[in-house]
């Protein structure tokens, strides 16, 4: 007897019905998807509409509102999250490096006002006698400023720093020259005399100055060649923007040279004392987060009050053949300081300002420069710049001729 159960036909109509079925099913399944997907779609149109109605008549419905507060106004970001960012001023990191005698304490003084006034960080550096720094003291020193909250503004005599030598944020540089041989007067006196402040000032500033010393005439330390009226002691203003380079305390070319690139290439301004009321002019124009105002409170009677006794004592000319020998002494110093009252005054000129000095730079006209007696600006009291590398053991170098 035959098994009807197991032959290829039964098998293949068992196989079409189950087929069947799973079509059927299939169908029915996509139906009822379909149906569901009508039904989220009517009633998300729905409550689009309800939603419309509402706004039309009075704006959303309650709850909307309140979890549009809910999650706008009390958010866990809003209430625990970072603050907002403060907008900072560019440039919002700036250094004067100042240079000793050339009106910083004028300066300085201004910047207090300021930075009271703008709120900006004024950091001064009470370090009068340390230019020159090691690699270790170079790094530790640019550290500690770009640690300074922004904007801010720190002022040090201190040679030029590279930050970008060590990957360091490079700040904007400014900074005041004057007449060289004006400055190096004003230091001679000023360090043997003091000013008008008090009498025993210059006493207590100098207090190992001998009176051979103090009582040396300028012009037999010029025309004797004494250490402190030769190089490298008046080689003084370029090392401040050539940097800390060991080559930039030598005179010659390759620190002067390097001193302008800097200048040029690192320095917002640098301007000339001779004309100090057109160097804070163009700082407010440059830097008007931080200067705005500086000319009305620089020319206030108020201000000067604080400076009505800074006049150095006993200041006087040397002779001319003197002044000639200091001024072939200090060719570099000179050929530096004409450099940047020629820039200076390309600034001016750019901006709109005309020039008080038409002397030529190619001229030795000191003469006449010296002659117009550069008014003389408020001193640092604690300031000692040129006896800074002087040991215990050179306190008398001064005394040795050559």
């Amino acid at each position: 007897m035959k098994n009807y159960s197991s032959s290829p036909r039964l098998k293949n109509h068992s196989t079409d019905r189950n087929s069947r079925k799973g079509f059927w099913l299939s169908a029915l399944g996509l139906r009822f998807s379909l149906r569901d997907y009508a039904f989220c779609m009517a009633t998300l149109l729905l409550f689009c509409l309800g939603s419309l109605f509402y706004q039309l008549n009075g704006g959303p419905p309650k709850v909307l509102l309140e979890i549009r507060q809910y999650l706008g106004e009390s958010t866990f970001v809003d209430d625990h999250g970072p603050p907002t960012p403060r907008e900072l001023p560019f440039p919002s990191q700036v250094i004067y490096n100042r240079v000793g005698k050339c009106g910083s304490r004028t300066v300085v003084l201004l910047l207090r006002i300021l930075a009271e006034k703008h709120q900006f960080n004024l950091v001064s550096s009470d370090i009068h006698n340390k230019t020159r720094l090691t690699k270790h003291e170079q790094v530790d020193l640019m550290r500690n400023i770009s640690t300074i909250p922004q904007p801010f503004l720190y002022t040090r005599h201190v040679h030029y720093l590279n930050f970008t030598r060590f990957r360091i944020e490079q700040p904007v540089y400014i900074n005041i020259i004057r007449d060289p041989i004006n400055r190096f007067l004003s230091n001679y006196f000023f360090r043997r005399f003091g000013d008008w402040r008090g009498e025993q000032n210059h006493l207590i500033r100098t207090p190992q100055m001998k009176d051979d010393e103090r009582y040396l005439d300028i012009n037999v330390c010029i025309m004797e060649n004494y250490p402190e009226c030769s190089n490298p002691r008046l080689f003084y203003i370029v090392p401040y923007f050539c940097g800390q380079h060991p080559q930039c305390r030598e005179p010659g070319v390759w620190a002067l040279e390097r001193a302008k690139r800097n200048v040029i290439e690192n320095f917002l301004l640098v301007g000339i004392l001779e004309e100090l009321e057109d160097v804070l002019l163009l700082l407010e124009r440059l830097l008007p987060h931080y200067f705005s105002d500086v000319l009305t409170i620089y020319k206030s009677p108020a201000f000067w009050k604080m400076g009505n006794l800074t006049g150095t004592v006993k200041k006087h000319m040397p002779t001319i053949e003197a002044l000639q020998v200091l001024y072939q002494r200090m060719k570099y110093e000179y050929d530096f300081y004409n450099f940047i009252r020629d820039q200076f005054h390309l600034t001016k000129k750019k901006i709109g300002l005309k020039s008080a000095s038409q002397n030529s730079a190619h001229e030795p006209d000191f003469l006449r420069e010296l002659a117009l007696r550069t008014h003389e600006p408020l001193e640092e009291e604690e300031e000692e710049e040129e006896e800074e590398d002087m040991g215990q053991e050179d306190a008398n170098i001064w005394m040795v001729q050559p």
